[in-house]
């Protein structure tokens, strides 16, 4: 995942209850397109979790995408989320 993101800048909105920063980066797609989004994180500590389950099939929804949040804090691949 290192070479698939590019900050190219961080900006401290607020530093209040928690830290709010704006960050622009470049992210290359699957189809080795490298695209530029600004995304906006807001770090309070660790967090929870909803589990969307069908007790009917015995099934969980899941879904697999890059989440900026998740890269700061070392997670480097693309997460696999409810």
């Amino acid at each position: 995942m290192e070479d698939r993101i590019r900050v190219r800048s961080e900006e401290i909105l607020s530093d209040d209850w928690a830290v709010l920063k704006k960050t622009v980066l470049d992210y290359r797609r699957r189809d080795g397109q490298w695209e530029t989004q600004i995304r906006q994180t807001y770090d309070r500590g660790d967090g929870a979790v909803i589990l969307p389950y069908d007790p009917s099939r015995s099934t969980v929804l899941l879904v697999r995408q890059f989440r900026y949040p998740a890269y700061v804090t070392g997670h480097r691949e693309p997460l696999i989320e409810a």
